[in-house]
């Protein structure tokens, strides 16, 4: 799924599995805010509680992560990401919070693995794409979500028919 939409990420690959939970998170990266290896995903939390995988940009990181230190974070940064600054500030806390505090654009998931939940979210505008929904039936279904189509696409559960009553809602009002 990941190497579907490779263009968009050219500079890194990343992949993190949890076979118990039977979850699985793929990653193309397109560096801007750390160019080395310290800005890789899907990336942990320093408490290892969160993984996440994020698409876009946090404009305000730099404040949000003078304001974890003022918190007495003490796990250190290991990069200048973006990215790290939002699992810092997912184990300071919590999602919600951190995210009220966000400005950017910008879509992500979140694994917590301590409560086994997955988190998306979007951008208050909803700039940054988020595709998502249940795909195939009984032990064969699955939760896919992706940034574009293409990689939803990729995966055998997929199935590309039309759903009659979300298009009449598309063109009754608009939306879905």
């Amino acid at each position: 799924m990941a190497n579907a939409i490779s263009y968009r990420g050219p500079d890194d690959a990343g992949y993190w599995t949890d076979d118990e939970r039977r979850i699985a998170f793929g990653h193309r990266r397109l560096a801007i805010q750390d160019l080395t290896a310290a800005g890789h995903q899907p990336m942990s939390s320093a408490s290892g509680r969160y993984v996440i995988v994020f698409n876009g940009e946090i404009y305000n990181h730099q404040q949000l992560r003078q304001l974890i230190e003022n918190t007495g974070y003490t796990s250190g940064w290991r990069g200048s990401s973006d990215t790290e600054t939002l699992v810092a500030g997912f184990d300071e806390w919590g999602i919600q919070a951190t995210i009220e505090r966000c400005a950017g654009m910008f879509a992500f998931a979140v694994w917590d693995r301590l409560t086994c939940e997955l988190f998306l979210g979007r951008d208050r505008i909803g700039e940054k794409p988020l595709y998502y929904g249940w795909q195939g039936c009984d032990e064969d279904a699955a939760f896919l979500f992706a940034s574009e189509l293409k990689a939803l696409a990729e995966h055998p559960s997929f199935e590309s028919g039309i759903d009659r009553g979300a298009l009449s809602l598309l063109m009754r009002h608009g939306l879905i």
